[in-house]
């Protein structure tokens, strides 16, 4: 339940008390409650943000595990903790309210957040459902006709050019606890996904450790927590060192900072690899290349997205609930009910050869 007051903004709101954009907005909110990769792929947003409003304050909800990413404020962007299942988080942001506008990247039910929180202005994407979902939004921006880049795009809720491209410097690396290191050099394989269908066989996993080490390298696998059993299937006798989803998202920075190379699917680790810039190669099989890639902000970083181009079966054209023409990616679920997929074919389509070829390519890169 939202405080009476909130209630009475979002009545008065409905009712035609709205107001003109501002030109230049002393406090900016970024409301969302995304998934780890999606909540990095806001950075273009965020620099877009700084870049056009040097002095604004700009404040983002954050999921909570997410939050210590920003404890060193990239970008001067304050980071609030959110749950929208756990009203306790609900005070700070209620502490937080009055904002000249707001800016809805992903579900448009935030903009009724924003509203709630006194935003004078709301822009949002079109073409979200159910319709009710607008209602407190002043302004929908239709996605791009070209195919781009997700964090490329959602830096089109502000106007004016794109921001500068990322610099690691950009982003200081959050404190973390202490932790046992590896010992150098070392590669990183992180074998986690939010599904099976991102996920490559044990096998090949092994394979790709035991030509990583022939190469010179020590091993290290990591996954997300209850994950564990991923890493028993590739390496049974615990040769290589492991961090089963026991590294907090600052701690596993501080390992990826000093990592020769990572390799994994195309899941948040990705994107966060981005951020530190350490080499990476990502695997991509449901998902886009195109849309959760480099795109132009990333340009720069030393990244390398794997995937089998126009794979017959990756052909939805949904990202964030919207029909997206040019969209091209694959959302099934793990199964073999109607709608389901039985097999991860698109990461079966990435041989061992493949990938080694893209990691001995990326580590001579980093070498010269």
């Amino acid at each position: 339940m939202l405080p009476l007051a909130s209630g009475r903004l979002i009545a008065g709101r409905l009712r035609g008390g709205r107001h003109a954009p501002p030109v230049s907005p002393r406090r900016v909110l970024v409301a969302h409650h995304l998934l780890l990769g999606d909540t990095i792929m806001l950075s273009p947003l965020l620099a877009k943000c700084r870049e056009r409003w040097p002095s604004a304050e700009v404040v983002m909800t954050c999921p909570v595990p997410y939050a210590g990413l920003y404890a060193t404020r990239p970008y001067g962007v304050r980071a609030v903790p959110y749950d929208p299942r756990d009203a306790t988080t609900l005070a700070a942001l209620h502490a937080e309210a009055g904002f000249d506008l707001a800016l809805i990247p992903s579900d448009n039910r935030f903009s009724w957040l924003a509203c709630a929180l006194d935003s004078r202005w709301i822009v949002a994407f079109a073409g979200d459902s159910p319709r009710y979902k607008d209602w407190p939004v002043d302004e929908l921006r239709p996605y791009p006709a070209a195919p781009m880049a997700w964090g490329d795009l959602v830096a089109g809720l502000v106007d004016g050019p794109p921001p500068a491209r990322y610099r690691v410097e950009n982003w200081p690396a959050p404190p973390a606890a202490p932790f046992e290191m590896p010992r150098a050099p070392f590669c990183v394989l992180h074998a986690g996904a939010s599904t099976p269908l991102k996920q490559w066989p044990a096998p090949r996993w092994r394979t790709l450790g035991q030509r990583l080490e022939a190469s010179g390298h020590n091993v290290v696998l990591t996954t997300g927590p209850a994950e564990e059993h991923l890493l028993d299937a590739i390496d049974p006798v615990r040769a290589w060192v492991r961090y089963p989803g026991t590294l907090s998202l600052p701690q596993l920075w501080q390992l990826l900072a000093k990592a020769a190379l990572l390799v994994c699917p195309d899941t948040g680790i990705a994107h966060l690899a981005r951020l530190i810039g350490v080499p990476t190669v990502a695997l991509f099989g449901p998902g886009s290349a195109l849309l959760s890639g480099a795109g132009d902000f990333w340009r720069d970083s030393a990244f390398t997205a794997l995937t089998i181009p126009d794979f017959p079966c990756r052909d939805q054209t949904i990202t964030m609930k919207r029909e997206v023409a040019w969209v091209r990616r694959c959302e099934r679920s793990y199964g073999t009910g109607a709608g389901q997929c039985p097999e991860a074919r698109c990461m079966l389509a990435l041989s061992s050869d493949l990938v080694w070829r893209a990691v001995e390519e990326r580590l001579s890169i980093a070498a010269v």
